[in-house]
């Protein structure tokens, strides 16, 4: 029997390489070993949450965040791609949640406290915010994912998810399946900065990444940019390797190539330029991002087919969530007319 898998994005913003080393390339991974069946939501309810008073950048972005999962490898005949929003059985599911988690467990997720710190929500939180961690028991429980892939800052999130089920199912029976966090492999990539800074992650909000869409005449302007060592201003002059940017990438995207760890060292030893690494990092995020910049291209010009492939997505994951839903209703008791 395949495991289940629920991952997802929200449309907040099209997507960059950090997301691609992050989570899109072990996604495509997962999804064409076909030992797994995959559900991909466009988290459009979740993105709401702190961006209610802006509902056009959620619109927005809709497409672009389904495109660039298309454009990287993700198949609509193999995995179920779909928007939060169209599944309504989610909503039930949240509010019957809802009833056995109490505020302060909320406030002290250590992940919902740092968010919220970043948004400057600490005088006025959003309900729908701070009770995030609901919601998403609701959507993974939805499809009976055993599986979670998340980064290590939301693993606090998927914790008070696994306290919800176990709550739910010591209540009212074992209907609920218990989901795990799947992490990224490379330790690396969880973390993929920023291009102005090491001590920047790579974020949307920030506006510090290269994305997917990006052309190749952007890619290259933006590694110019890039942070790499202050006090190497003479090309003879020895570099430091930690904290630099440029060198961080190549860790990621050329792992194990000889030309980087050669590069390392004569950069080190001083008598290499920085221009001459960008310029092979570039390089190397071409052949990455060229065909991945085409497949979108494609798409790009097809925006129905990119609506129907949501629509028939949503349609199979509403069917899903509806009868997961007749289950939480039936244990709890709350089926009064029947199915």
């Amino acid at each position: 029997m395949k495991q289940v898998i629920l991952t997802g994005d929200r449309p907040t913003g099209k997507l960059h390489i950090g997301h691609f080393v992050g989570a899109l390339r072990q996604r495509v991974d997962m999804q064409n070993s076909g030992e797994y069946d995959m559900f991909v939501m466009i988290a459009d309810q979740q993105a709401l949450t702190d961006n209610a008073r802006d509902p056009q950048k959620i619109r927005n972005n809709l497409l672009e965040v389904a495109m660039d999962n298309l454009a990287v490898g993700i198949d609509p005949e193999k995995t179920t791609l779909f928007v939060q929003s169209a599944i309504p059985a989610l909503y039930e599911l949240t509010i019957h949640y809802q009833n056995l988690v109490n505020l302060g467990r909320l406030q002290r997720n250590p992940t919902i406290k740092t968010e919220i710190r970043e948004r400057g929500f600490e005088k006025s939180v959003p309900v729908g915010f701070l009770t995030y961690p609901i919601a998403q028991a609701a959507d993974i429980t939805a499809f009976n994912a055993n599986l979670v892939p998340v980064g290590e800052d939301q693993l606090p999130i998927l914790e008070q998810d696994r306290e919800i089920v176990r709550t739910f199912n010591s209540i009212y029976g074992e209907v609920l399946v218990e989901p795990e966090a799947v992490l990224a492999t490379d330790e690396k990539a969880r973390r993929l900065p920023g291009i102005r800074g090491i001590d920047d992650k790579m974020s949307k909000s920030l506006n510090n990444g290269i994305y997917l869409a990006d052309d190749a005449e952007t890619v290259r302007q933006k590694v110019m940019e890039m942070y790499t060592d202050p006090d190497h201003i003479r090309v003879t002059d020895p570099g430091k390797i930690d904290g630099n940017v440029v060198f961080y990438y190549l860790d990621v995207f050329a792992p194990n190539d000889p030309h980087v760890a050669e590069m390392k060292e004569q950069y080190r030893a001083g008598g290499l330029g920085d221009v001459t690494v960008k310029e092979y990092l570039i390089e190397v995020l071409e052949k990455l991002l060229a065909p991945i910049r085409e497949k979108r291209a494609y798409y790009e010009t097809r925006p129905d087919e990119v609506r129907a492939i949501l629509r028939a997505g949503s349609e199979k994951a509403n069917a899903v969530a509806n009868t997961t839903l007749q289950k939480v209703r039936d244990a709890i008791g709350v089926n009064y007319f029947g199915s």
